[in-house]
């Protein structure tokens, strides 16, 4: 009797110490600003503990604003969440379009929200990204985010380099896919939101060289070179899946067609989103027939109502929030 007393007493306790102590040790790897490449972090105004940290990158001479949400009780897994093509050079979508921190609050993964790349395809441009030759843009993302960034956070946020999850949307979504294949060793889970996991198509040469110059004004021929150019293929999510062969990948895009959560959008963006939205969906159903035919392991969701918006984004993040917890073991 004496024993189970003193088990309930201890179990009390145990629950007493867990409630009054846990929130502060959470906060612990939280409350504190680190460095960064100017100086320190500062607290970001989308609040739920990121910071806007400044990263130097010696391939592209310049400070990147990254934000960044702590893992909640200190743990070593990050997840990059990337932008699409009109990525704003001091700001990641990530935090005004949908506040991912405030969905991963209570999460034990740091939240890497990388800003700037309009256009970049996070790529390692062959040459200046614009046809501005008196101030060229030098792009050289994939290094940053593969090699200079890495070292920072291993170094400032306890993130290991090699358990990372990375996602994007649309030419994030391409990049995440393609980045993951390329570096195996830094990424054990890839997230395609509404990507185009086939850039090399027949006619799709074209249709980026109107996109990018419609985005910022770059020059698709400083990007790979010509359209035979082994680097085309060598960046294309189609053609370097084999690099995936042990990686937890899911990939989803939607119809075309408006659904609830389109409704509030003006015509001309749902016209815009439902086009971009179907071609999206498929470019990711070729891909997918071919990692499926290739032995890969995917999850594919292809929801039945969902234009190229923010909203239908939202939707898939919170719906592969618990995958992204269960592959890096950060609940």
């Amino acid at each position: 009797m004496r024993k189970l007393m003193r088990r309930a007493v201890a179990a009390i306790m145990a629950f007493v110490l867990a409630v009054t102590v846990t929130p502060a040790a959470q906060a612990a790897n939280r409350d504190w600003l680190r460095n960064d490449s100017t100086g320190q972090c500062e607290w970001d105004r989308a609040q739920n503990w990121v910071q806007y940290c400044t990263v130097w990158s010696p391939s592209m001479e310049k400070h990147i604003p990254v934000h960044i949400q702590p893992a909640i009780r200190g743990g070593n897994a990050g997840l990059y969440l990337l932008d699409g093509m009109r990525a704003l050079p001091d700001r990641s979508a990530w935090t005004t379009d949908v506040n991912a921190a405030e969905l991963f609050v209570d999460s034990n993964i740091t939240l890497v929200m990388p800003a700037g790349g309009a256009g970049s395809f996070y790529s390692d441009w062959d040459g200046p990204a614009t046809f501005n030759f008196k101030q060229p843009v030098k792009y050289r993302w994939e290094t940053f985010l593969t090699q200079e960034l890495p070292s920072y956070l291993e170094t400032n946020f306890g993130v290991a380099r090699n358990n990372n999850s990375i996602a994007g949307l649309s030419m994030g979504a391409t990049a995440a896919i393609s980045l993951a294949a390329k570096h195996p060793d830094q990424f054990r889970q890839a997230i395609s939101w509404s990507g185009y996991l086939t850039t090399t198509l027949p006619g799709m040469q074209s249709l980026l060289r109107l996109a990018l110059l419609d985005v910022g004004g770059f020059n698709i021929l400083t990007m790979y070179g010509s359209t035979i150019n082994p680097r085309r293929f060598e960046n294309d999510p189609f053609w370097n899946m084999g690099g995936l062969k042990n990686t937890d990948v899911y990939i989803s895009a939607g119809p075309g067609i408006p659904g609830p959560a389109d409704a509030g959008y003006p015509t001309g963006q749902k016209i815009s989103g439902a086009l971009l939205e179907w071609f999206s969906a498929y470019s990711t159903t070729l891909w997918e027939t071919k990692a499926r035919a290739t032995g890969l392991h995917v999850t594919a969701d292809y929801p039945k109502t969902g234009l190229h918006n923010w909203m239908n984004w939202r939707d898939q993040m919170i719906r592969t929030k618990p995958r992204i917890l269960d592959v890096m073991n950060a609940w």
